[in-house]
């Protein structure tokens, strides 16, 4: 046990000798020292020890301590002299109490046995520090450590982490040091706990770091655990969008898609005042500027609530519309009709399509791409004199950037000046994009609607109205038609004259025309203007209650671009999430739409203090599954010639179907084809299957096929009124017909059911086949060709065929070619059995007929053979014996070459065939043979050599069939 002995000098100095006590022990105390003061080590040490001289008369018998939970007891140790000690009870903890202070008093014997009048000393003050050991190590207030700095700076401090020593004493319990254990980090730590980089951070190159780091303290001991400290690296803040994708697919028939679900707008901290975003949805490459339906424009017209008397004059190029025919198109189906103009071609327009003089009011309305070209006149329309004056009655054309409409007044009308052109400036006349064009006619004025806005022209210049004359007028699409007769100033000389004498065309047009159409009679209003512009797709927004009231949106009239305004950043953030893309057609058109995002903001001052960068980015419209139109029906069947000839005519199609399907292909379940065996081929993947859809149809066309319809004696017919119910319209001509308008394939398969073919001179009709074609969009989705062969039966004498078949042979080659065709035909007619055979039949009848002749003549040397010693009875049965025997030696005649007897074998082979072909055939050929044998058997017996013509003649003909 160690002890600290504390020992009062003695004796002390006389002088500083302080004597506390009377008649009894003192303490000598130094005037320096009115304490006792002594240190006590802490644990393990257990006591301490004060060594005490005390200054007496008398024996000293104990000590005692004042105070309250004092942890120290003193005990004598040497009575005479006084000594003591005072020792711990327990061991010192200098973490518990580093010092204790109590007093302490010493007593002496007594007097007497009994130690009576025991005397006491003053009582002394003790002081006692207890000296701490390093056996804590250093603890981390925290278990990670996290901060955040900027790319491109640095920092001074970036974070502070701190840790701390539980021992008592100054020594052991500070932390002298720290220390990053990382190694190759670009950041250092001071003693104070401080971390900073040492250089400039980057985002690109890392986001977070991570470091470990650990703490000392002055006694060397280590942090029992090292600390974790994340510093994440943010990117220089950019005011900019975050949350963008740039691809975004979209599924045709989905319905509605949002564009930036996930977006927000990075603003710095910026104080901003207001937010201006532009979305614009990028088109102009579909068709003409989004994705429309590519109904013909007459159609859309119908569909759009337009009435009647729409003239279409760039339709496209059919049997009944032939003068668009060898002009160059888009070779597309993304948009209706594109028809090109390159500076040198025109067409006429048949006469007829549209009213001389357009005096009541009317529309025209087109749609023209047309860029920067020379300063010329480009005329879009013209209807000029065909001859001689060469005057322009009435055009539309463009000149420098300006769309003109050129409108003469009728001649009837009072000789002052009316007005005579209406000039619009635009900036669309030459931009090379699609725009919609309407002029709503109706003198003295014109209204000229351009994709659906209203502009007013800025020059109306008047003349005289047009002298009366007898000249017919030309109408012209693409120039003006001119005659070098005449003199014009409106006009300008080609070198290049059109066929037709000196007439020619002038003022060519350069660009792109679409959907040119006349209506006469009444205005188109603005409801029917807009559905024609409207695209079939474009952006949408469905705004939320709580932010409608603080965001303004604008839209463009074709929807293909938006504006949002607003000065609450959260607010204008949500509308942005709620911004769509809509596709509404059936079958939209497959590729990329371009995005793009631009945004200004302003500040306090008004002004753009924060810049964002446009967006950019695409939506990709997936590739539609596209619909397969089939027609079927009956394609090949026979009809008498009275039919043909009757008032209502004969049906082409009674039986025609039209369906329309789409093959999908869907992925199969593994764990079903694991159930269905082992055997199925584990390569397929895919499942296709078919559907059944319903969609429109807009065109159906019939064309003869072969010689064209000759209209004196045949025709093909539809009730008008039947289209007329289905707002349909056909056009025919010696090709064919043809039915235009969108309805459904329903309404299509009935009218097709009522086109009947009438020809009342088939005398040198055998057969007339024709083919039907339907299309959707526009010809984008094309039928299949559905051909049917329709085979005239001629009404004739059984009997006078046959007799013609073996007295006149060089008419077995129509009649062949007749009986050719019937085989394999269809007999549809309920009352076809009733009809007398065909050509084929008399063939077969002669040859039947020449068999019976020969068998008989067997028959009949056979009897003079056996001196007709055979009853009637037994030659019947043996007449069927030599009747075999005869077919035989019929094969070997003598009289062929063995290349005419390999002939008519094979076409005997190849008659049988035929014949073969439908088992009521073979009922009418067994029963003409009947018939031909009781003819054949009333005749007389030829003689030998007539026979062996004949027979010639049969093999002639059977090599001729």
């Amino acid at each position: 046990m160690s002890s600290v002995i504390l020992k009062l000098p003695h004796p002390l100095p006389i002088s500083s000798r302080l004597l506390t006590c009377s008649a009894g022990p003192c303490f000598l105390l130094s005037s320096t020292a009115p304490t006792l003061t002594t240190t006590a080590p802490s644990k393990p040490v257990a006591d301490v020890f004060f060594h005490l001289n005390l200054l007496h008369f008398r024996e000293i018998c104990g000590f005692r301590i004042h105070g309250q939970n004092v942890p120290f007891e003193a005990v004598v140790l040497d009575k005479s002299t006084g000594e003591g000690v005072i020792r711990a009870k327990d061991k010192m903890d200098c973490e518990l109490q580093k010092e204790h202070t109590f007093t302490i008093q010493a007593y002496d014997c007594g007097e007497g046995p009994d130690g009576a009048n025991m005397k006491k000393s003053h009582k002394a003050t003790v002081h006692i520090q207890v000296n701490d050991i390093n056996e804590y190590s250093p603890v981390f207030k925290e278990k990670t450590y996290k901060a955040t700095v900027l790319e491109g700076k640095k920092y001074d401090s970036i974070l502070k982490v701190e840790a701390v020593d539980a021992d008592c004493s100054f020594q052991f319990s500070q932390i002298c040091n720290y220390e990053i254990v990382t190694p190759d980090v670009p950041f250092t730590v001071d003693k104070d706990g401080f971390i900073k980089n040492t250089e400039k951070l980057n985002y690109g190159k890392e986001r977070m770091y991570k470091l470990t780091v650990t703490a000392y303290d002055c006694g060397k001991n280590r942090a029992s655990e090292d600390v974790l400290v994340k510093i994440s690296v943010k990117p220089t803040c950019k005011p900019s969008w975050q949350g963008f994708s740039k691809r975004i697919e979209y599924e045709p028939g989905t319905g509605s898609l949002g564009l930036f679900p996930s977006m927000h707008l990075e603003t710095c901290d910026e104080p901003i005042t207001s937010i201006r975003a532009s979305i614009e949805l990028e088109t102009n490459h579909i068709g003409k500027g989004c994705d429309r339906d590519t109904y013909s424009e007459k159609s859309l017209h119908t569909l759009c609530g337009a009435s009647s008397g729409t003239v279409e004059l760039l339709p496209a190029p059919s049997s009944s519309a032939n003068w668009t025919v060898g002009l160059p198109t888009d070779n597309g189906h993304d948009s209706d009709q594109v028809f090109e103009f390159n500076g040198t071609q025109a067409i006429k327009v048949p006469e007829g399509m549209v009213n001389t003089n357009l005096k009541e009011p009317f529309t025209i309305s087109v749609w023209m791409r047309h860029g920067p070209g020379a300063h010329e006149k480009e005329t879009i329309l013209c209807n000029s004199d065909k001859r001689e004056m060469n005057r322009h009655h009435y055009s539309l054309y463009v000149h420098n950037c300006r769309l003109i409409l050129l409108l003469r007044q009728d001649p009837s009308e009072a000789e002052n000046y009316k007005p005579a052109e209406f000039h619009w400036k635009l900036d669309q006349a030459c931009d090379k994009e699609w725009h919609h064009y309407v002029l709503n006619v109706e003198v003295p004025s014109v209204a000229l609607f351009v994709d659906g806005t209203m502009f007013e022209p800025f020059l109306v210049t008047e003349d005289y109205p047009l002298h009366a004359s007898k000249i017919e007028t030309q109408l012209t699409i693409g120039a003006c038609w001119q005659d070098n007769s005449g003199h014009d100033n409106d006009t300008e000389s080609v070198s290049e004259p059109t066929s037709g004498g000196n007439a020619r065309m002038a003022q060519f047009f350069r660009g792109n025309l679409a959907g040119l159409m006349i209506r006469s009679g009444k205005l188109e209003n603005k409801k029917v203007i807009d559905c024609l512009y409207t695209c079939k797709e474009g952006l949408d927004v469905q705004l939320p209650e709580e932010v409608a009231a603080a965001v303004k949106v604008e839209f463009n009239p074709s929807q293909s671009s938006l504006t949002v305004e607003g000065d609450d950043i959260d607010a204008f953030d949500k509308v942005m999430q709620h911004i769509s893309y809509l596709n509404s057609r059936q079958f939209p058109t497959p590729g990329i739409r371009h995005l793009r995002i631009s945004t200004t903001v302003k500040c306090f001052n008004g002004e753009s203090c924060v810049a964002v960068p446009d967006v950019e980015g695409y939506v990709m419209v997936l590739q539609p599954e596209e619909p397969k139109i089939s027609l079927s029906g009956i394609d090949h069947f026979a009809r008498s010639a009275a039919e043909f000839e009757s008032q209502e005519g004969v049906t082409l199609f009674p039986e025609l179907r039209i369906v329309s399907t789409i093959t999908r292909e869907v992925e199969t379940d593994p764990e079903s084809e694991v159930a269905e065996g082992a055997d199925d081929d584990p390569t397929v993947q895919e499942t296709v299957v078919s559907e059944e859809i319903m969609h429109n149809l807009d065109t159906c066309e019939v064309t003869v096929v072969g010689d064209e319809l000759d209209g004196e004696h045949e025709s093909l017919e539809l009730d008008m009124s039947q289209l007329q119910q289905r707002g349909l319209v056909m056009g025919s001509s010696n090709l064919g017909l043809v039915i235009t308008g969108v309805n459904s394939m329903a309404n299509y398969e009935q009218l097709l059911h009522l086109i009947r073919y009438k020809n009342w001179h088939t005398e040198a009709l055998f057969d007339r086949k024709f083919k039907l074609v339907c299309s959707e969009l526009n010809g984008r989705y094309v039928s299949n060709d559905f051909k049917v062969e329709v085979n005239v039966i001629h009404t004739a004498n059984p009997v006078e065929h046959a007799n013609n078949a073996m007295m006149q042979p060089n008419f077995i080659n129509p009649v062949h070619h007749a009986s050719v065709d019937l085989s394999g035909h269809n007999l549809v007619n309920a009352h076809q059995a009733s009809v007398v055979p065909s050509a084929a039949t008399i063939v077969i009848v002669v040859c039947v007929s020449f068999l019976v002749f020969m068998i008989i003549l067997g028959v009949f040397r056979i009897r003079a053979a056996h001196q007709r010693t055979m009853r009637d009875q037994e030659s019947g049965k043996e007449n069927e014996m030599d009747w075999d025997d005869s077919a035989l030696t019929i094969t070997v005649n003598p009289m062929e070459t063995y290349e005419d007897q390999h002939s008519s074998e094979e076409e005997e082979e190849e008659e049988e065939e035929e014949s073969e072909d439908g088992e009521e055939e073979d009922d009418i050929t067994s029963a003409e043979s009947e018939s031909s044998e009781d003819e054949e058997g009333a005749e007389p017996e030829d003689q030998q050599g007539a026979s062996r013509q004949q027979q010639l003649e049969w093999d002639d003909s059977t090599l001729t069939y």
